[in-house]
């Protein structure tokens, strides 16, 4: 029973943000559970590697690109891969950016960007694979919040308001899709080793400050995502709605 909860074969999972990274281990997370994963990335044959990684592990991928700041993009994106796959089962919603720079003088064209690409093309993708979800009868839509979701952080304003609404969503789409057995999460990363945290990781005294509070004494790794994440797209999970899971170490609690 205990292997049948997880199992994900037979399902179809689109990950964004999966050339790398957070994106890419979530992905072979929910391939080496048995899922066809559409990964996707703002790159032509951006996902190469990810969905090469798949293939060589027996499991089954296709690379789309999609640029998350442009709304038609992003549409096109879920209408070709409903159109080529027939359903879209679980929607991983892991693409992502970060701008950094004093709220002051903070370039309102970034902050554009930010909440276009963490926050718009979230809301887009999760209304679009919607319909099929609610027709079908069952689906998972898992978005990525961040340790942001909870506190204000510095030199980040956008990213902080974007994640905030992010957490927000998730509840929102949970209170009103829940009734067709469609399960909408988020998973509240904590300190990992990305892109996004190297100017972190690169700054000595900060780096010392956030590895003293992380009561597990590391910061995340990419691999530390795949159980929350494979969870979430189970049936495990089915009655699981509107939550945030903060996989973080430890950092809330300290």
């Amino acid at each position: 029973m205990t292997t049948t909860l997880f199992d994900l074969t037979s399902k179809t999972a689109l990950v964004t943000g999966a050339s790398r990274g957070l994106g890419q281990q979530i992905a072979l997370g929910l391939a080496a559970a048995g899922a066809k994963v559409i990964c996707s990335s703002s790159k032509e044959l951006g996902c190469q590697t990810t969905c090469q990684m798949i293939k060589e592990q027996g499991g089954e991928a296709y690379d789309y690109a999609a640029d998350l700041s442009d709304a038609d993009s992003v549409n096109t994106l879920a209408a070709t891969a409903l159109a080529n796959h027939g359903s879209i089962d679980i929607l991983v919603n892991v693409g992502g950016t970060i701008f950094r720079s004093p709220a002051v003088d903070y370039p309102y064209e970034q902050w554009q960007n930010v909440m276009k690409v963490n926050l718009d093309a979230s809301f887009l993708l999760a209304q679009a694979v919607a319909p099929n979800m609610i027709q079908q009868g069952f689906g998972k839509i898992i978005n990525i919040a961040s340790m942001l979701s909870y506190s204000g952080g510095m030199t980040v304003p956008a990213y902080t308001a974007s994640k905030h609404a992010v957490a927000g969503l998730t509840k929102a789409l949970a209170n009103e899709w829940a009734q067709h057995n469609i399960q909408v999460n988020a998973i509240a990363p904590g300190y990992f080793r990305t892109d996004n945290t190297q100017a972190l990781q690169d700054d000595a005294t900060r780096n010392s400050e956030i590895e003293k509070r992380i009561p597990a004494g590391r910061w995340g790794e990419a691999e530390d995502l795949i159980g929350s994440a494979i969870f979430l797209s189970s049936t495990a999970s089915d009655y699981v709605n509107g939550h945030i899971l903060a996989v973080d170490g430890g950092w809330l609690a300290r």
